[in-house]
């Protein structure tokens, strides 16, 4: 029979596929959750650090014990998901968010800045609001998965605009402390049921529909059929799955890590140095929340056009559009290191780079389900990242000590305009994976 649980996609209108209500809740998950852990820290950054007497280097060291927590627990995180759904593990993850946001009310030394901020808070983010979504889009969607992680990835993009609006605003008013309150309360009031009752623990071959509402009604279905069902339908949109061990054996495996490796390290710089490096450059901080929202907002429109372009692009094709967009976000970097002191080439390096940016998200999902399929994807992924975390956790520290050390991010900005670089290289070697004799 049709399998059900607690929270029925029965109690949505029938002729909306309930993969797009996940798509809604995890992308109101992200817009609140990352314009604070992922941009809202940048504002926060010069105030936190100012009152609590710590130097660039060792604030920006919350960021990498993010990046060092976040690879470590990737695949255990990974496999979980893979386990038992990724539900159990958002919820868990916007429960660690929420408390560690509140936590932040009552840090008052380096050490407990770092447990609070960069172990409780960026775990719950790191598993509450980054892959196991995925996974969960992933799961329901194939045909039409492009488009939905990047609606996913519009609301992301909008944390930037909207989220760290907010943060500004309220750091304006009340200082940090009660920023973070604020903040944790509305993850754990609002996060929490939108976690639970939109996305679901399984596939919807369980649930008696197919990927991407191919079968918008629910079919009467039993477990044996579930299994059989799914492998139909992937197998007509060319989906394989690999095993982990299967995927791991492949070279377009290494080198996806290798790009991602040092795409990755600039995103947490920006993220944190940004509005420090604007207002360096004479910036009310009000302002300079807003012209980072610049290149936040540039990457809007592109994130949905990207998961738009890759549902048209073929398997083997896809690569070469995420080297084109890493290429972007390098070319923005070089292009401002050539007139540094100019407010236009400030400008077209952060909307190069916001767009890059934005494009990129919702292909770098993609292109790894793509190859390996949906099966095993947490897994998979997790342990990506955590192959991944040791350049990212270098990198915000990196920029800090350069700071520190010459009173300028030039050749901070100079190095990871090469890594981009490097990039976008390798990222046109990892050819597709043959299908494996087995699957997975």
């Amino acid at each position: 029979m049709v399998q059900s649980d607690k929270t029925s996609w029965l109690k949505f209108p029938k002729k909306i596929f309930f993969g797009w209500w996940m798509v809604i809740a995890c992308g109101l998950l992200r817009l609140w959750g990352h314009g604070y852990h992922a941009y809202g820290f940048s504002a926060m950054f010069k105030p936190l650090s100012d009152e609590l007497g710590f130097s660039r280097a060792a604030t920006s060291m919350a960021a990498s014990i993010t990046r060092l927590e976040g690879g470590l627990e990737a695949p255990l995180a990974g496999y979980l998901t893979d386990r038992y759904g990724p539900r159990i593990v958002v919820f868990i993850g916007i429960a660690l968010a929420g408390l560690g946001l509140i936590g932040m009310y009552w840090v008052n030394s380096l050490l407990s800045f770092y447990l609070i901020w960069a172990v409780v808070c960026s775990t719950g983010t790191n598993i509450g609001l980054g892959m196991p979504q995925d996974v969960a889009i992933g799961n329901w969607f194939i045909k039409k998965r492009g488009t939905a992680l990047g609606i996913v990835s519009v609301f992301s993009g909008l944390s930037g605009v909207i989220g760290l609006a907010i943060v500004a605003w309220l750091l304006s008013l009340f200082g940090w402390r009660v920023t973070c309150l604020i903040g944790g309360l509305v993850l754990l009031i609002a996060g929490l049921p939108l976690a639970w009752f939109f996305i679901k623990p399984k596939r919807p071959e369980h649930y008696g529909l197919l990927p991407d509402g191919a079968s918008p009604e629910p079919v009467e279905v039993d477990d044996k059929q579930t299994e059989k069902k799914q492998i139909e339908y992937a197998a007509s949109l060319g989906e394989v799955n690999f095993t982990t061990p299967q995927a791991m054996r492949t070279p377009a495996f290494w080198m996806l890590i290798a790009a991602y490796m040092f795409h990755g390290a600039f995103a947490p710089v920006m993220n944190i140095h940004c509005i420090p490096f604007l207002t360096d450059r004479g910036m009310d901080p009000l302002v300079a929340a807003a012209t980072m929202g610049i290149y936040i907002t540039t990457s809007i429109p592109a994130r949905f056009l990207a998961g738009l372009l890759v549902d048209r692009v073929g398997t083997r094709s896809i690569r070469f559009c995420l080297a084109g967009v890493y290429f972007l976000q390098s070319l923005g970097v070089i292009l401002f290191l050539l007139k540094p002191d100019s407010m236009i080439m400030l400008y077209t390096f952060f909307i190069l780079y916001g767009f890059g940016m934005g494009a990129a998200m919702p292909i770098t999902p993609v292109i790894r389900m793509r190859y390996y399929g949906r099966k095993h994807f947490g897994t998979i992924a997790g342990i990506s990242r955590a192959l991944n975390m040791p350049v990212g956790f270098i990198g915000p520290i990196a920029a800090g000590w350069i700071f520190d050390t010459t009173g300028s991010y030039t050749i901070a900005f100079l190095i990871f305009a090469c890594l981009l670089t490097v990039s976008s290289l390798i990222i046109t070697l990892a050819v597709p994976p043959k299908p494996p004799k087995t699957a997975g």
